[in-house]
C-alpha cells in the first residue's frame, strides 16, 4: 500500500519556516507518510481559495495542523480545519514553534490529538488515524 498523503495546516504568517523544516525533516524520517505541499502560490480570492483548498484537502488521508504559539489569529487553518471535518478527514496537530499545551489552539482542533513534534509520536498518529479511516 503507497503511504498515506497529509496535508499540512499552519499558520502562514508566523510558522512557515517551521513548515518548511517540518515537510525538510519528514523526508529523512521513517514516517509513513507523504506531504503533499499545496500552499497556494499566488493571491487567490476567498471563494477560489476555499474551493481549491478543500478540493486538495478531500485528496488526503489527514490533516496535519502545526501548532504555533500565535495559532489564535491563524483563521485560515481554521478555515482548513472545517474543510477536514466536512469531508471526513481525520485530524491531529504537532505542536511548533516552542508553542505548548498552554497554548490556544485553533477552533477545532482537540488538545488530546495534538501531540510534541517526535517522529515515533506523529508515526503513532498517523497509525491511529489511517486504523479510524475517514469516518472519525
Amino acid at each position: 500500500m503507497a503511504n498515506p498523503r497529509a496535508f499540512i495546516s499552519f499558520d502562514f504568517d508566523n510558522n512557515e519556516g517551521q513548515k518548511n523544516y517540518f515537510i525538510g525533516q519528514s523526508k529523512n524520517s521513517r514516517t509513513p507518510f507523504n506531504i503533499e505541499d499545496w500552499s497556494s502560490k499566488q493571491s487567490l480570492t476567498q471563494s477560489e481559495w476555499e474551493r481549491i483548498i478543500k478540493e486538495k484537502i478531500n485528496k488526503c488521508n489527514m490533516l496535519i495542523v502545526l501548532v504555533g504559539k500565535q495559532m489564535a489569529s491563524a483563521t485560515g487553518v481554521v478555515k482548513e480545519i472545517q474543510f477536514a471535518k466536512e469531508c471526513n478527514v481525520p485530524i491531529f496537530g504537532v505542536y511548533v514553534d516552542s508553542a505548548t499545551a498552554l497554548n490556544t489552539l485553533p477552533n477545532g482542533l482537540v488538545r488530546s490529538r495534538t501531540i510534541s513534534w517526535g517522529w515515533e509520536g506523529i508515526a503513532s498518529q498517523i497509525d491511529k488515524v489511517m486504523t479510524e479511516g475517514k469516518n472519525n
